[in-house]
């Protein structure tokens, strides 16, 4: 659908502090998000759980987010960005509020269902911001600066929350999130809103060719999802999304503290130290991963994806077989190779922008995204699976062996991603025309050749 583009009398200042609010609600969804990253130990031993339950809390807590996925891109396209994300800010905060005096591991649960719904609601909303306010071109751009200035939440969970718990209570750091939620509810209740004033409906800009689209994936919620699937591009994008950051999730979720600090005997200050050079790096390298992605959209998934998986399989495996305690140099090796998971993953969402029409958009940023956290939470269960089977459930039972071999649960999920990937790519570039189909084998009835053939007449034209 085009048409016109219409004039419109917002002030650019009014773009930025609508984007800006809801990017400031995705970094405060993060820190909810990662909020037992640098308390795990403290969490084990304030609910009195093995490896297997601890890693429940994260898992619980990632399934509703991937579930919750889809049936929020299509809220979304019904209702707008600001109720659905003042609902997940106020989701949230009730989540944090719960888990601040939650007695038992029941309880504590509950509480991350309520966090992982929440949480779901926040980066959908905010791409639904930058898809209906700014002109398309920005697009690639704004998305990649909200995934990057969202990590800076990982911070605010590892040092100041850490510190606020060991200086006062579990109750006092964890009802501070929700206090904090609170602020945000309102916030974003305040200052978001679902279009420009001037428009009666949720419209994407393009700028250059003077055409608007209507944002507005189909109501059919089977049917929506089927057509976006049905893609290659969507499933190129799904597994760009299921393989590049779950090592990283997984880690600066709940193991990678006490791998560090049990495992590799490295002091909290430290870990923490680690932590935050992988937020750093996260952020440094998304700029640099978005310029090449859109310089090369064509090579993205050979020349940025593919890559970057085997950077950290490569680097995991070096930490896993390294003789007795790895260097600290190779821990922040380690550090930076997962920390280009997340930019590249944005990569996904580049793809199912880019061959997906409007009217699908939120459905199939929906479906990219479960990918990663789908990853993320069969990473984590693997690895607490794999330490209780040890017989290290609990932090008195940590070891580093324990450790390593639990770690290399992740390797058939790299793997998997990775065939996918390569399989995907081919198949949307055959859909978008860069690259002939393979010529289906011919095979003569047996004794007969047809005429002409020879042995080399079959073979794909590559």
């Amino acid at each position: 659908m085009t048409t016109p583009l219409p004039s419109t009398s917002t002030p650019s200042w009014r773009l930025w502090l609508i984007w800006g609010v809801g990017v400031a609600a995705y970094i405060v969804s993060i820190t909810n998000r990662t909020s037992l990253s640098a308390v795990g130990v403290d969490a084990a031993v304030r609910f009195d759980a093995d490896a297997s339950v601890l890693s429940l809390f994260a898992v619980v807590q990632l399934a509703v987010y991937a579930t919750m996925q889809v049936p929020v891109g299509l809220l979304l396209d019904r209702f707008g960005a600001r109720p659905i994300i003042t609902i997940g800010m106020a989701t949230m905060a009730v989540g944090q509020l719960v888990m601040a005096f939650a007695p038992d591991v029941g309880t504590a649960l509950v509480a991350r269902v309520l966090l992982g719904a929440g949480d779901a609601a926040i980066f959908p909303s905010v791409l639904r911001v930058v898809a209906v306010w700014f002109p398309a071109r920005q697009a690639p751009f704004l998305v990649q600066m909200t995934g990057l200035l969202g990590q800076a939440g990982q911070l605010i969970s590892i040092v100041p929350l850490a510190a606020l718990l060991h200086a006062t209570s579990w109750s006092v750091a964890f009802g501070s999130l929700a206090g904090l939620g609170v602020l945000f509810t309102v916030l974003t209740f305040a200052i978001i809103r679902n279009r420009p004033p001037d428009r009666s409906e949720d419209v994407s800009v393009d700028t250059e060719t003077g055409a608007i689209q209507i944002v507005r994936s189909s109501v059919d919620l089977r049917q929506g999802f089927t057509e976006s699937w049905a893609h290659p591009a969507t499933r190129l994008a799904f597994w760009s999304h299921f393989t590049t950051p779950f090592s990283g999730t997984a880690f600066m979720l709940l193991w990678g503290f006490p791998f560090l600090t049990v495992g590799e005997g490295l002091s909290p200050a430290v870990a923490s130290l680690v932590f935050s050079v992988y937020v750093v790096f996260g952020m440094a390298s998304g700029p640099v991963i978005g310029a090449l992605s859109s310089r090369h959209p064509q090579r993205r998934s050979r020349l940025l994806v593919l890559p970057i998986i085997g950077l950290q399989a490569l680097v995991w495996l070096v930490v896993i077989f390294w003789p007795g305690q790895a260097p600290l140099w190779l821990l922040f090796v380690l550090a930076f190779a997962m920390s280009t998971g997340g930019p590249a993953s944005m990569i996904g969402f580049d793809h199912a922008r880019t061959f997906n029409p409007a009217h699908r958009l939120s459905t199939a940023t929906g479906i990219v995204n479960v990918g990663g956290f789908l990853a993320a939470l069969l990473a984590i269960f693997f690895i607490g699976l794999a330490m209780d089977l040890q017989g290290a459930g609990s932090p008195d039972t940590y070891s580093l062996e324990a450790f390593r071999l639990a770690f290399l649960t992740q390797v058939p999920l790299w793997a998997l991603g990775a065939t996918f990937i390569i399989v995907e790519r081919r198949r949307t570039r055959v859909h978008i025309g860069l690259d002939e189909p393979r010529p289906r084998r011919r095979r003569p009835r047996r004794g007969v050749a047809a005429a002409g053939d020879s042995p080399g007449d079959d073979l794909p034209l590559e």
